[in-house]
């Protein structure tokens, strides 16, 4: 009988013990209990975790929200003309809220679906007489595997400390009482583009700084400086190369010093400042350091099998670790993968049928207008490890169906093995980037190359098309460019 699907034996207690409940934990779970597990999941706050509550999912409901407004407002041309048009911040706040307590409520009938114990309570790392332990309120919750699927926190810096009024972080920057005038924003990752993106759509005066030479630093530089060019137009105010100083009360406003990436010191006054400048492992909560669990930089230390590793570096009996308390990509989808890889293993899953993370073909996405979507190496990274490539791209300037919805900002760009044909990397700004590039994931998992794509007929007219038009920019042989 295949271990997916053998049953375990009954048990007086759980098998498998889930610390945290969101993406990576929840999932994690019911993989546990989809194998015959009994399964108990600890989580002391919300079921879904941050993304459900108040990061992926309510915040794309924000952001959906400020797109429509903006499309509205630019609609004369399509002959949509909206009088009186208004962003109500309220009523939009309210409804991202619905959509997070759907989430959570959803994530609760599943576990009833897959017989999960919830326990609304908080757990530790304790070692005693060198034996690492779970207490749950003080008392001891063993199985023979437990899971640690903590999550991360907001980062700070020493001169920006947030205090949930004037000085955010994401969970006060999507649940504001009011809208307000100005914001700041100290960080142009993921998370801080798409706060500046949704504010400076529904009127707030926005102004991005960044320390590093380009907003999105992980993204392929191409699409990072494209993207930036594109919400400036859209009126918001970016410094890139930007050293943050100080940020000091002034009446019900925040001055804000900086030193630009010219060394020019200036300052700027606002009503609100988001720190973004990143998260890092929520470890404290757990108490993982008291408890002698190998921390590497700021994240809980694994294996390859996720196994948890003690301050010497050995792996601890039955303990294991996904998500973002690990490091690597903070990202909820592969905090999902880790958890379906790791249960899989604990449950004896052969090696060959479990399904493996491959970090190197990892997507992220970035929800603001234009999308990113991106897979693989940038062109930089790809030149910097010494491959030989080819690069194609193909505008949505080009395309029939990006002329007819208005949507011609951006562009398609894949990087392939010169010999080879392999996709190494695919990097979309435009149109529906975070779902075109999922097409792009399949490929490369599936090893194909451009060779396959090349000769796949795609529908007309479509935003795949463009996609298909960089693999043949890629040998010259684009037909609509």
């Amino acid at each position: 009988m295949n271990p997916a699907n053998a049953p375990s034996k009954p048990s007086a207690g759980p098998d498998v013990i889930v610390v945290g409940g969101g993406p990576g934990g929840y999932v994690a779970a019911i993989r546990a209990a989809q194998l015959g597990k009994k399964v108990v999941v600890v989580e002391r706050a919300h079921l879904g975790g941050i993304c459900a509550n108040w990061g992926c999912i309510p915040t794309k409901a924000l952001l959906h929200s400020a797109e429509l407004f903006a499309s509205l407002k630019k609609g004369a041309h399509l002959g949509i003309v909206a009088d009186g048009l208004r962003f109500d911040f309220g009523a939009a706040i309210a409804s991202s809220r619905k959509v997070a307590e759907g989430q959570k409520r959803g994530v609760g009938l599943l576990f009833k679906k897959n017989q999960i114990e919830h326990i609304d309570k908080t757990a530790t790392l304790r070692r005693e007489g060198g034996k690492l332990k779970l207490l749950v309120d003080g008392s001891e919750l063993s199985a023979p595997h437990i899971i640690l699927a903590v999550g991360a926190k907001p980062k700070t810096i020493p001169s920006l400390v947030p205090d949930g009024k004037n000085v955010l972080t994401y969970f006060e920057a999507m649940n504001l009482p009011s809208q307000p005038k100005s914001l700041l924003v100290v960080g142009a990752g993921a998370i801080g583009i798409e706060f500046a993106y949704f504010y400076n759509a529904i009127g707030t005066q926005v102004t991005v700084l960044e320390a590093l030479p380009q907003i999105l630093p992980v993204e392929d530089s191409e699409i990072a400086e494209q993207l930036r060019r594109e919400l400036t137009k859209q009126g918001i105010r970016i410094h890139v190369g930007a050293r943050f100083a100080s940020c000091e009360p002034v009446g019900s406003e925040q001055k804000v010093r900086f030193t630009d990436a010219n060394g020019q010191s200036q300052e700027v006054v606002v009503e609100k400042v988001l720190s973004a400048v990143g998260v890092t492992g929520n470890l404290d909560t757990v108490g993982a350091q008291s408890a002698g669990i190998k921390i590497d930089r700021g994240f809980l230390a694994v294996d390859e099998w996720y196994r948890l590793l003690d301050a010497n570096g050995k792996p601890e009996p039955g303990f294991y670790a996904i998500g973002d308390c690990i490091g690597g990509p903070l990202l909820a989808h592969k905090a999902s993968a880790e958890g379906i890889a790791c249960v899989e293993k604990l449950a004896g899953v052969p090696d060959r049928e479990i399904r493996r993370v491959d970090l190197s073909s990892m997507p992220g996405a970035t929800f603001c207008r234009p999308e990113v979507g991106s897979m693989g190496l940038t062109e930089q990274k790809a030149r910097a490890e010494g491959k030989q490539i080819k690069v194609g791209k193909f505008p949505f300037k080009a395309s029939g169906k990006a002329q007819a919805t208005g949507e011609t900002e951006g562009l398609v760009k894949v990087v392939l093995d010169e010999q080879t044909g392999e996709i190494l990397g695919a990097h979309i700004l435009g149109g529906t980037a975070s779902d075109m590039i999922s097409a792009l994931c399949i490929a490369r998992s599936g090893e194909l190359t451009a060779t396959e794509v090349l000769h796949t007929v795609l529908p007309h007219p479509t935003y795949g098309e463009i996609t298909k038009g960089a693999f043949e920019a890629a040998f010259g042989e684009a037909i609509d460019l």
